[in-house]
C-alpha cells in the first residue's frame, strides 16, 4: 500500500474506518452517517496525479485540468443519494446548477464507471456491470457540500423553486 500524498485525518462511523484526506474528512464523514458508503477520495485529484505525465506524456493536459479538483467514488445508488441530499439540502443556485448542468461553468463530472468482473478473476468471461459513479467537483465547493450535507440530515430540505441560471448567462460589459 502506497502512502498518501495528502494529509489524512481518521474516521470512523460506526463499523466504517479510514484515513481520509484531512480536507474531505468532514464531507466523508457527513456522507458515512447518512448511511452511504464510499468507495475512495481525494482532495486534490491533479496533486495526486501530478507524475502520471512522467510514464505517460499524453495525461500531462487531463493532470493539469484535474489540479484544484476533488473526487469521491460511491456504489452507483449511493451516489445518486449523495446527490438527491446535496439538491435538496439548498436552493436551485449556481451551487446546484454546476452539480446538475454539465454547461454551467465549472461543472461537476458526474460520471457512471462500467467495471468488468473479468478485471478481478481473469478466468471469467467479460461482463460488465455498472457499479461505480464518480463525483469530481471543484475545492472551493467542499463547505457547501458539507453545509447541504448537513442540512440534510437535520431535515431541513429547501422546498422546490425556480433554478437561478443567471450563472450562465455572459457578463455583460
Amino acid at each position: 500500500m502506497t502512502a498518501n500524498l495528502h494529509p489524512t485525518r481518521h474516521v470512523t462511523i460506526g463499523e466504517v474506518s479510514a484515513d481520509i484526506d484531512e480536507e474531505l474528512a468532514p464531507i466523508i464523514e457527513a456522507i458515512w452517517r447518512l448511511g452511504l458508503r464510499t468507495w475512495t477520495c481525494c482532495q486534490n485529484q491533479g496533486e495526486s496525479n501530478a507524475d502520471w505525465a512522467d510514464e505517460l506524456p499524453h495525461m500531462a493536459p487531463i493532470v493539469a485540468a484535474q489540479l484544484g479538483w476533488a473526487y469521491i467514488d460511491f456504489p452507483v445508488d449511493d451516489g445518486l443519494t449523495f446527490l438527491t441530499a446535496l439538491a435538496q439540502g439548498g436552493p436551485r443556485d449556481a451551487f446546484y446548477l454546476r452539480m446538475a448542468h454539465w454547461a454551467a461553468p465549472d461543472s461537476w463530472d458526474v460520471s457512471a464507471r462500467p467495471m468488468d468482473s473479468a478485471t478481478f478473476d481473469q478466468q471469467q468471461q467479460s461482463r460488465f456491470a455498472l457499479q461505480l459513479l464518480l463525483v469530481r467537483f471543484p475545492s472551493y465547493d467542499r463547505q457547501e457540500i458539507l453545509r447541504r450535507l448537513d442540512n440534510y440530515a437535520a431535515g431541513r430540505w429547501v422546498e422546490p423553486g425556480p433554478i437561478d441560471r443567471s450563472s450562465m448567462r455572459p457578463a455583460l460589459p
